[in-house]
């Protein structure tokens, strides 16, 4: 029985998507394997170094789906490596010319370019769920251009700003991660093969040619120098999932904090018991974000660990390879999953324009505070004005007066602004600064 979230039958779909499993799983991973083989018999044949019959005799007969699993998993267990099983039984379904698998391969090459062809196709899984994503973002930020609502630092109100500047801000992390992706897509998207030390040398002069043509019949980028122990791409790969679930997390945490009852700004979706409690009926919890915060935190951990694997030793390392054997697929998977949850959470978020307004409006006015101060400014000079509206939000917080009534009695202020002009300053939807111009630079912004 699974013992994994992202492989348990009930928790799976929640931690991840049937789409990404389906790259890693057993069956995708023998596949590749199995590919990798052929490809490597095709283009050696081409070569002349094995005889054209074999390669077609391996192309028609090799078949993943043919494998023994149990026989293999027992010889992996006592080999310590798939490879040497798979081959022996994919050997044997092609008869004779069997005897021209893996010609001058090695275990990590077939293991370390099937790998690589898995990232391709689950990079381009994630590149789909980020354009979707963008989409709604960059929709949310454009519905909510002008909606005003209390922007906050260290959780407390600091300025106004407008719901759509803030969805801009996470737009902003979505299209610099879908930038990212095709940037590492050279860096990452390379093949292996480079025999038992890397050097090709059981090939002889003809080496270079079968890797260049291996890499080509697979669609791959090929290295000028074999990196059996040279992860950095790989370890990159993983350190972009951490990035895209850290700023989903970030997304996550903010509807969270919203979703409390004491701000009830915006709200995930409404599904029937979605979010319920057993004891408590009025409960209506951040699944999606929970989600969405787990498995930022735990593909961080996979980060790290992806640049634990680049420390190896010498020319083939005796351990930390092992360890991506877990990092890129369960990094992936929970990725895909708080992506899902992302689109699903941000693709139907409820959200409540007058509360953001009556919250605005909790401090009565004392957010806007420093627009009555940049306003004093040019008549009291900067410093002065500063302490002199510093004053009257002391005064308002202790009466519990609005700002404007306090500043209005204050000759001071009154010498140089009418009530008309306080009224003005203390409106906090006059005070957005440059935050709807923002969006509007964002959703322009490297947008596809």
């Amino acid at each position: 029985m699974p013992v994994s979230v992202i492989e348990s039958s009930i928790f799976k779909d929640m931690f991840g998507t049937a789409a990404m499993r389906a790259v890693f799983d057993d069956a995708a991973t023998l596949r590749r394997y199995a590919e990798t083989e052929v490809a490597l018999a095709r283009v050696q044949a081409g070569l002349g170094i094995i005889p054209q019959a074999a390669a077609n005799a391996i192309a028609a007969r090799v078949d993943a789906a043919r494998l023994d699993l149990d026989v293999l998993k027992a010889e992996t267990e006592i080999v310590g490596y798939p490879i040497l099983p798979l081959v022996r039984q994919l050997a044997h379904m092609c008869g004779p010319e069997g005897e021209y698998l893996h010609w001058g391969a090695t275990t990590q090459d077939i293991m370390d370019t099937a790998t690589v062809l898995q990232v391709r196709d689950a990079l381009a899984l994630v590149e789909t769920d980020l354009a979707e994503l963008d989409c709604i973002l960059d929709a949310l930020a454009q519905r909510y251009r002008d909606t005003p609502m209390a922007g906050r630092t260290h959780l407390q109100h600091a300025l106004p700003i407008t719901f759509g500047y803030k969805a801009a801000v996470w737009l902003l992390m979505v299209r610099r991660h879908r930038e990212r992706l095709e940037q590492l897509r050279p860096r990452v998207l390379v093949g292996q093969f480079g025999g038992a030390a890397g050097t090709l040398a059981s090939l002889g002069a003809q080496g270079l040619q079968v890797h260049e043509a291996l890499m080509r019949e697979l669609g791959l980028h090929s290295a000028p120098v074999t990196w059996h122990v040279a992860r950095d791409g790989l370890a990159e790969t993983v350190q972009f999932l951490g990035l895209v679930a850290g700023s989903l997390g970030k997304i996550a945490l903010d509807i969270m904090l919203m979703m409390t009852n004491e701000v009830a700004e915006a709200f995930e979706p409404f599904v029937k018991s979605r979010g319920a409690s057993s004891t408590m009926p009025q409960k209506r919890n951040p699944i999606s974000c929970e989600l969405m915060l787990s498995a930022s935190k735990t593909v961080r951990q996979h980060a790290g660990l992806a640049l634990d694997a680049l420390v190896q030793d010498f020319e083939r390392a005796t351990g930390p390879w092992h360890i991506e054997w877990s990092a890129i697929p369960e990094a992936f998977v929970l990725t895909a999953g708080a992506l899902r949850q992302a689109k699903f959470m941000l693709g139907g978020l409820e959200v409540d324009t007058q509360r953001m307004r009556g919250n605005l409006d909790l401090t009565g006015g004392l957010i806007v505070s420093e627009a009555v101060m940049m306003g004093l400014a040019a008549h009291l000079g900067r410093q002065v004005a500063h302490d002199v509206v510093y004053d009257a939000c002391r005064t308002a917080l202790s009466a519990r007066r609005p700002l404007a009534e306090v500043l209005a009695q204050e000759p001071r202020i009154t010498a140089h602004l009418d009530r008309a002009a306080i009224d003005r300053l203390c409106d906090p939807a006059n005070y957005l600064g440059a935050a709807p111009q923002m969006v509007d630079r964002m959703r322009g912004y490297g947008k596809r």
